[in-house]
């Protein structure tokens, strides 16, 4: 059990790691295009609205509003295939194996 337990916080951990290197893109994108004063605004600006919490203290100057509705967009989705992946990874390993010297029906 343990073996498997490990094996999916592994998952978990790339998969929020996978999570904030996109955040961080965002982030850095903002400050490239000035949308953001700086990159500790724009990371935090980014992780609010990648999640859809949206607290709503900083917002995108007007031209760059929608780019902020893509974003979260963009984070609903990605986080509905993690939960997707995960599962289905999970479901694979509880999977018994098959023996491959079995007829095959």
């Amino acid at each position: 059990m343990w073996p498997l337990t490990w094996q999916l916080i592994r998952l978990a951990g790339w998969i929020i790691f996978l999570h904030l290197a996109e955040i961080t893109l965002w982030a850095v994108f903002y400050v490239w295009q000035q949308a953001m004063p700086d990159l500790h605004s724009a990371l935090y600006f980014s992780s609010v609205t990648y999640t859809t919490t949206g607290y709503g203290d900083l917002v995108l100057p007007p031209d760059w509003r929608l780019l902020g509705g893509v974003e979260a967009l963009t984070g609903i989705l990605m986080c509905g295939w993690s939960t997707g992946f995960f599962f289905a990874v999970f479901v694979r390993m509880l999977q018994p194996r098959r023996d491959d010297s079995s007829p095959q029906p």
